[in-house]
C-alpha cells in the first residue's frame, strides 16, 4: 500500500478540526476526499504533505504511512526528503502558485535540480519533455514565457508539471480546478487520471465536486466535519450511498435536462470546529436522525459490501 492513514486527529491548540481519518491509497488509483467547505479535506491534505506547522496546527494523534514509513513521526527534516520528491502538491490556485516575475521553465527546472539532482540543462531538457507530456504546445517557447502571459488552464498545466518535475510516487491535487471554466476543468481532470494510469502515480483529489469524482475516482472518503461519514469504491458509493450525507451530496450534482432554478441543497451549513456537538456533527441537518443522534457518535464500522460507514441509522438494507 502507497499510503495508508490511520486514526490521524489534527488540532489547533485545544480545538479538534480533524478526528479519527482512516484511508487508503495504493499506486495507480486516485481518491476523492469529497465534503463540504469546512469538513477538513485541505487540512488532511496538509498533514500528509507535512505542512500543517505552516498554518499553526499538529497531528495530535494516528500514523500517515508512506510506503510503510510514517510521516506523522518524522522532523521537518525527515519530511523535507519526502515532500516535493516523492510526495508532489498541487494546489488549487495557480495565479498564487506561480512566481510571476519568474519565467516559467525557471520554478519547474528548479525542483527537478533540487530533487533529482540534475545539472541546468538536464532540468532543461527534462522540462521540456515534461510540459510536451502534458500536452502543452511548444514546450520551448513556454518554458521562456511568463505567468502573465498563460491562461488559467495553462497555468494549472504548469503546476501540475511542477508537481510531477521531482517524479513523485504520490500526487496531491487540491482543489484543482477551482479557477477554472467547465471546457478546462475537464481537460485539466482527464490529464491527471491519464497520468495517474501513465505513471503508476497515487492521487489524493480534494474536492467539492461529486461530478468530478463520479468522473474519475476509484475510492472515495466522504468528510464532514472534520469526520468520515463514509469510505467506498466510487461506483459502490454512488450507485447505493449508505449516509444520508453521502446522499445528499449525490442528489446536488447538476443533471442534465434539469429544470433552471431546480437544484438540491443541503439545508444548514458544517459548523465550525470550535462549535463541534455532541453525537453525530451532521444531525442536526439530517432527514433520518434519531435521537441518539444527538449523543452518542456513531463508530467507524467496515459494511461487508466494502468500504466503511459511520451512522446510527443508514441508508439501504442493514
Amino acid at each position: 500500500m502507497l499510503l495508508s492513514v490511520r486514526d490521524l486527529s489534527i488540532r489547533f491548540g485545544p480545538v479538534e478540526p480533524v478526528s479519527g481519518l482512516s484511508f487508503d491509497l495504493d499506486r495507480g488509483q486516485i481518491i476523492g476526499l469529497v465534503g463540504e467547505s469546512g469538513s477538513g479535506k485541505s487540512l488532511t491534505a496538509m498533514a500528509v504533505a507535512g505542512l500543517l506547522p505552516l498554518v499553526g496546527g499538529r497531528i495530535a494523534e494516528g500514523r500517515i504511512l508512506f510506503d510503510g514509513t510514517d510521516l506523522a513521526r518524522l522532523p521537518e527534516a525527515g519530511l523535507r526528503a519526502y515532500r516535493g520528491r516523492r510526495i508532489g502538491v498541487v494546489t488549487q490556485n495557480p495565479m498564487t502558485a506561480l512566481d510571476p516575475a519568474q519565467r516559467i521553465g525557471e520554478q519547474v527546472e528548479v525542483v527537478a535540480r533540487l530533487h533529482r539532482g540534475l545539472s541546468r540543462q538536464e532540468a532543461h531538457q527534462a522540462t521540456i519533455e515534461l510540459l510536451t507530456a502534458l500536452r502543452i504546445p511548444e514546450a520551448g517557447a513556454i518554458c521562456d514565457a511568463y505567468p502573465h502571459q498563460l491562461s488559467g488552464g495553462m497555468k494549472q498545466r504548469i503546476v501540475i508539471a511542477m508537481a510531477l518535475a521531482g517524479e513523485p510516487d504520490l500526487l496531491i491535487a487540491d482543489e484543482p480546478t477551482t479557477a477554472l471554466d467547465v471546457t478546462v476543468q475537464a481537460q485539466i481532470i482527464h490529464l491527471l487520471g491519464q497520468l495517474v494510469r501513465e505513471r503508476g502515480l497515487g492521487l489524493m483529489l480534494i474536492t467539492h465536486d461529486m461530478g468530478v469524482v463520479a468522473q474519475v475516482c476509484d475510492q472515495v472518503a466522504v468528510l464532514y466535519a472534520g469526520r468520515l461519514a463514509e469510505t467506498r469504491d466510487a461506483p459502490g458509493l454512488f450507485a447505493h450511498p449508505r449516509h444520508p450525507y453521502t446522499a445528499a451530496l449525490i442528489d446536488c450534482i447538476p443533471r442534465e435536462g434539469m429544470a433552471p432554478g431546480s437544484l438540491t441543497g443541503i439545508p444548514g451549513a458544517v459548523p465550525s470546529a470550535a462549535s463541534y456537538s455532541t453525537g453525530c456533527r451532521f444531525h442536526d441537518r439530517c432527514p433520518r436522525m434519531l435521537d441518539r443522534c444527538r449523543t452518542e457518535v456513531p463508530p467507524l464500522v467496515a459494511r461487508p459490501e466494502g468500504g466503511s460507514l459511520a451512522c446510527h441509522n443508514p441508508m439501504g438494507p442493514t
